[in-house]
């Protein structure tokens, strides 16, 4: 965590395959949770995707829709890449499943700051892939509750 004036800044950056789905999904809801506590000075919250295939582009219209019906507040979004150097930027990098985790490290040249979403919801598991289950709101379940789990984890830290 990289001090910022007075407060400590938490930089996340939340990583699926293309950023289109699952990855921007726990991108705004980690910020509306961080809002709700009055915590947005504290944090930087961004995603990204391991692949190439969907950069570009904004997100997926069935995720756009989730997030709306639950109430989370949408920024414009469009894919990006992980890079090599976003290893320097940020303190921890949270990914949806296992085989993001693997393509992460490869990018990053390390997984020291990797974790699965899972993880903060007491799970080992994968966050749901909607793209390929349809079941968005399962997949929001699951990053809702890995999202207040990390922002309980962060705030006790």
């Amino acid at each position: 965590m990289a001090a910022q004036g007075n407060e400590i800044m938490t930089r996340i950056m939340f990583i699926c395959h293309g950023n289109i789905c699952r990855s921007p999904m726990a991108e705004f809801v980690m910020k509306e949770l961080v809002r709700r506590e009055g915590l947005e000075g504290s944090f930087e919250i961004a995603s990204c995707a391991v692949s190439t295939e969907e950069i570009g582009n904004g997100i997926y219209p069935p995720a756009k829709s989730e997030l709306r019906r639950r109430g989370i507040p949408l920024e414009e979004h469009t894919a990006v890449q992980l890079k090599r150097s976003d290893g320097e930027r940020y303190d921890l990098f949270i990914v949806m499943d296992h085989s993001n985790l693997r393509r992460a490290r490869d990018i990053l040249g390390s997984g020291e700051k990797l974790h699965k979403l899972m993880e903060f919801a007491g799970s080992c598991g994968d966050v749901t892939d909607p793209w390929y289950s349809r079941r968005f709101d399962t997949a929001f379940d699951d990053i809702m509750h890995g999202c207040k789990g990390l922002l309980e984890q962060l705030k006790n830290e």
